[in-house]
């Protein structure tokens, strides 16, 4: 579904719940917000058509918005509103099978994050072509997701005043608008200092632009455009086909972790409300630590 569709659907979904709900203006606004998530979702995932949610799909939205740091009374109430979305869907033809799972069972998935080892970010960082400009881009943007950690939407909407190379920080607006300062690397500061000088003035239509990562026609970057760029760099790096921006934010976590990190840095970096969201990344190192343990202790598979 094209973008233009969606605010369609959501229009006709708002005017129901104005006109036959007769539900006041604030509501119908907080039901939109509610909604606003799986839009995002979507985006990250590709989805195109509301047709392609099934239950599987929907439970990883669930975790997706855990994930992303949402509180469990807000998540109950974005499902609640799910629900009554679904329905109108349902009764309007735009979808013909509930996709919702029974009630009492939308559980978070019990998979733990993917991510990718240290070589295989690595090679997707390398893949692209550095002797063309939108190849400088592309590095740049690549080094941010992974040296930063941040969201695809939050790199979408950096702009050149967010990003301090001197102290190698940037300010990004996260979810509700709340803003927190990340840091960047040596190399990402290098990659991003190279594309500025050297790219950014090539694409900029105005002398005063805002937007950071901008297009070859000079606007914002999309969302989309930057899923559709790290996924073309996970292919030409052979790595699986399920890399996305937030594999890229899910192996920041995981490595600083794995360095030694504290939970409560990488809280904070990550922008999560809850440390209990960031714990998880905690089991993906403890089973690390588990399989590298087993294999190299001499005392680790026989008795003593």
């Amino acid at each position: 579904m094209t973008n233009d569709g969606w605010q369609d659907l959501k229009a006709r979904f708002e005017n129901h719940l104005s006109a036959e709900k007769n539900l006041a203006a604030l509501t119908i606004r907080n039901y939109s917000t509610d909604l606003r998530p799986l839009t995002e979702f979507m985006e990250e995932r590709s989805i195109d058509h509301h047709r392609e949610l099934d239950r599987n799909m929907l439970r990883a939205y669930l975790a997706w918005l855990v994930d992303a740091g949402y509180a469990k009374s807000s998540i109950v109430r974005k499902l609640s509103v799910l629900r009554t979305f679904i329905g109108w869907l349902l009764r309007e033809g735009v979808i013909e099978k509930d996709p919702l799972p029974t009630r009492g069972t939308m559980k978070r998935e019990s998979r733990l994050p993917r991510f990718l080892s240290e070589l295989e970010v690595e090679q997707l960082l390398e893949a692209p072509d550095t002797s063309s400009e939108l190849g400088i881009r592309d590095r740049a943007i690549l080094e941010i997701l992974y040296a930063a950690g941040i969201r695809v939407s939050e790199a979408h909407n950096l702009n050149v005043s967010d990003v301090n190379l001197q102290t190698r920080e940037m300010r990004v607006r996260g979810k509700g608008s709340k803003e927190r300062a990340v840091l960047v690397g040596e190399t990402g500061r290098q990659w991003l200092t190279r594309y500025l000088l050297d790219v950014r003035p090539r694409l900029s239509r105005s002398v005063n632009g805002v937007p950071l990562f901008l297009n070859r026609k000079g606007g914002r970057l999309t969302q989309r455009s930057i899923q559709r760029l790290v996924r073309k760099y996970a292919s030409k790096a052979g790595l699986r086909a399920d890399v996305h921006p937030h594999t890229l934010r899910h192996s920041f976590a995981t490595h600083l972790l794995d360095g030694g990190a504290e939970l409560r840095v990488v809280q904070e970096l990550l922008g999560h409300a809850s440390p209990a969201v960031t714990q998880i990344y905690t089991h993906v190192t403890r089973n690390k630590a588990r399989e590298v343990y087993l294999s190299s202790h001499p005392r680790a598979s026989r008795g003593s």
